[in-house]
């Protein structure tokens, strides 16, 4: 019984970390078009919804390493996952909450590494994986996102350098539906396995499936609607940010970064690298703009790689604390469990009371465009 309990926490927390990913990265997908105008705020987060719902159907490779490439599966327990996830849920809402676009991919694996180090110690963790999965990637993604960003603007400006204004403006947000929606496949396709892989990892904990088994149908369905209703209430602190907070986007680099961004994303996909999507994707953005030669916020975009510099160390110190709590409360796992997800809850409440105090919508984001060149920085990433 105290198992069947235990699992459902901590599927119920995969889930809600699942949710926290899909509105805490909506901005990845949606952003540059919202900011040029290419699709309105709330149609572009609903089909971004739609399109992460289905590309979380497509493609298991990320969810196997997650699951088996990261950290010993034999010495894993439903605690330790727990703490995991509650570590990569503090992040992600306090990084929410700041309108900082770190990595929740990141934050989930720093999360578990952390857990596991604190109950089992550095020899549980998979350092070869952790390396070549998680980390070089983290480095080179947002460099060759960039490359090809800068040059798929150069080369769509100089190919219709010869169109009108109006008309390649036209023709350029048309195609930015297409690039916006294959990111937003992209991304659910990447993103959602990571959870799949945690749930996956669950339940080969608690016994419920073999290490060899893949992962369920219902693990798949549940975690592709989590990310999509976490998609649909948008994240729109974040989407301010890398809308206009990087540099200003007109609708050719906005079509040359989502395209580069989804190119990185399916490549990534294929070959079962846990990229961060969120990298990547302020990664074409940056690109993009110096490919137009227009003016980047180097200060915004030092804040966010100190941000992603941060986010695995800093939710491993929250998962192997709410490790440690579970143990120091005894009574068995499950009340650990039951109060540290009480807490947990508490926590996340309190930021997203403080959040109401300096609301943003998708109205007051299309005015901080519309009104000046600065206003697309949230205050406290303002050089």
């Amino acid at each position: 019984m105290h198992n069947s309990l235990l699992l459902a926490l901590v599927v119920g927390v995969a889930l809600a970390f699942d949710f926290t990913n899909g509105f805490h990265d909506t901005a990845n997908a949606m952003a540059t078009s919202i900011a040029t105008g290419a699709l309105k705020p709330k149609v572009a987060v609903g089909l971004s919804a739609v399109l992460n719902l289905a590309g979380a159907f497509l493609s298991l490779s990320v969810a196997a390493v997650i699951a088996k490439g990261i950290v010993n599966a034999n010495v894993i327990t439903l605690e330790i996952i727990f703490a995991g996830l509650a570590g990569g849920i503090l992040w992600n809402v306090i990084t929410w909450y700041l309108g900082i676009p770190s990595s929740s991919s990141h934050a989930l694996i720093g999360g578990v590494v952390g857990a596991v180090l604190v109950s089992e110690g550095a020899k549980a963790v998979l350092w070869g994986g952790v390396t070549s999965k998680v980390l070089i990637p983290a480095v080179i993604a947002p460099l060759i996102a960039g490359l090809v960003a800068g040059l798929a603007t150069k080369a769509a400006l100089t190919i219709t350098a010869r169109s009108k204004g109006k008309a390649r403006h036209q023709g350029f947000r048309w195609a930015q539906v297409g690039s916006a929606s294959l990111v937003s496949l992209a991304h659910g396709t990447n993103d959602a396995q990571k959870t799949m892989g945690i749930i996956t990892l669950a339940l080969v904990a608690n016994h419920s499936i073999s290490t060899t088994a893949s992962t369920p149908t219902w693990v798949i369905l549940g975690c592709g609607l989590a990310i999509s209703a976490g998609t649909y209430f948008g994240g729109w602190r974040i989407i301010r940010t890398i809308g206009k907070g990087l540099t200003e986007i007109d609708t050719p680099q906005g079509f040359a970064a989502e395209t580069s961004s989804a190119a990185v994303l399916l490549a990534s996909t294929h070959f079962g690298v846990p990229l961060s999507t969120t990298q990547v994707c302020s990664g074409s953005v940056v690109g993009s703009g110096l490919g137009h030669e227009a003016k980047v916020r180097w200060s915004v975009f030092g804040e966010m790689a100190i941000a992603w510099l941060l986010t695995m160390p800093m939710a491993g110190l929250f998962g192997a604390g709410c490790y440690g709590i579970q143990r120091l409360i005894g009574g068995g796992p499950a009340l650990g469990v039951m109060l540290n997800a009480l807490v947990l809850a508490i926590a996340c409440g309190v930021i997203f009371g403080l959040s109401r105090r300096t609301p943003v919508t998708p109205e007051n984001v299309n005015n901080d465009w519309s009104e000046d060149d600065d206003l697309g920085i949230p205050a406290h990433l303002a050089a």
